[in-house]
């Protein structure tokens, strides 16, 4: 299979709203005001930046200007009903003549809650839940750190598709707090070993566990994505389970391609947020796809030829740019781990690309 690569920009912008189709005593109901982040994610075709290797550059300087026109805005003068996902349609809705191929418009209005529009125009609304617990894997390897008693603050998103449609529910950010509210009871400050279905308690059987629970009162549910830790955790759509590792690189660069007069085209540097993702079947006796652990040793290596070394210095690299960087830490990853599966590089916060093996599908919002 070969690689595809989306490119993928962030811009953020600040505004008040009132949201006057919520309930008589809702605080949203009130003028208020968000720091919001637009996301895009698109599949860009070849040439369609000024120059080969500037398309973040250009992808971001587009939404850059399409936020200009919200940033400092009242945007119910904008918008009758300025909801997060009549705002991620909005952007969509201006972007899309100079920006083909958009897979995903997203509109994140805290650090904790968004709307992602998908390529089939279904708007999934996510909320992001913490909990603190204990728990230890029983079935690993004699020596194992996580067989010992240990704890974390785990996060967990639900994503769940408000165009799944037939019924007549309002899945909205309130919904979704009033589900979830009884499983943050069962699980904060709770040994997750002792709970019935949670006795081998990896992120994967977590995930998993909650999609069963959740699916039942919720039929919209899209995905569940657990956050073991800050940099890796897992997801399950009630047929995958995917999970990701995430590090950084401290590495210097330059562009190739870049015109002599653009900046890119001098030495500078990033530190680049690089996250693996792996889809392997679920080993029913460990309870995981792929241990955390082993990723980490088997891909430092590549790791190690990337952080703090000039990129351009790098065998067989076609050039620097963000997506160049995906697709060779793609194909090099999976000669160490063939069930690396898709590879994000970010050059700066939301900035950057997306390898994935061609034939997996737009790329999940984890």
């Amino acid at each position: 299979m070969s690689i595809a690569t989306l490119f993928a920009a962030s811009s953020t912008f600040e505004s008040a709203r009132q949201v006057a189709v919520l309930h008589a005593d809702h605080p949203a109901r009130r003028l208020h005001g968000h720091s919001f982040t637009a996301k895009v994610r698109a599949a860009l075709e070849p040439g369609w930046a000024p120059w080969p290797g500037g398309d973040v550059s250009e992808l971001a300087g587009l939404l850059g200007a399409c936020t200009a026109q919200l940033d400092y805005r009242h945007l119910n003068e904008l918008l009758p009903v300025p909801t997060d996902e009549n705002l991620a349609r909005w952007v969509r809705d201006q972007l899309q003549v100079s920006v083909p191929g958009l897979e995903q418009v997203g509109i994140q209005s805290t650090s904790d809650q968004g709307v992602d529009l998908d390529a089939n125009d279904h708007a999934h609304i996510w909320r992001r839940y913490r909990f603190q617990s204990a728990h230890k894997l029983p079935n690993v390897p004699f020596g194992h750190k996580c067989g010992r008693l240990h704890g974390h603050g785990f996060e967990v998103i639900l994503h769940a598709n408000q165009d799944a449609g037939g019924r007549d529910l309002s899945i909205d950010y309130d919904h979704l707090d009033a589900l979830w509210a009884p499983f943050h009871y069962q699980l904060h400050h709770k040994y997750l070993n002792a709970i019935e279905g949670l006795e081998n308690p990896t992120s994967e059987v977590i995930a998993g566990w909650l999609w069963q629970r959740l699916k039942a009162v919720l039929p919209e549910l899209s995905w569940v994505t657990v956050y073991e830790t800050g940099s890796c955790g897992a997801n399950f759509n009630g047929h995958d389970y995917r999970i990701w590792k995430e590090m950084t690189l401290d590495s210097a660069l330059f562009l190739r391609n870049a015109p002599a007069d653009d900046p890119l085209s001098h030495i500078h540097g990033h530190t680049y947020t690089m996250r693996l993702h792996l889809s392997a079947p679920l080993d029913q006796v460990l309870g995981w796809t792929v241990d955390f652990g082993d990723v980490k040793e088997r891909f430092n290596p590549i790791f190690k030829a990337l952080d703090h070394h000039p990129l351009h210095e790098l065998p067989g690299l076609e050039d620097c740019d963000a997506g160049s960087l995906a697709r060779w830490v793609l194909a090099e990853g999976r000669r160490a781990l063939p069930q690396i599966d898709r590879v994000d590089m970010y050059e700066t916060r939301g900035c950057g690309a997306i390898a994935l093996m061609d034939g997996d599908g737009p790329a999940l919002p984890v």
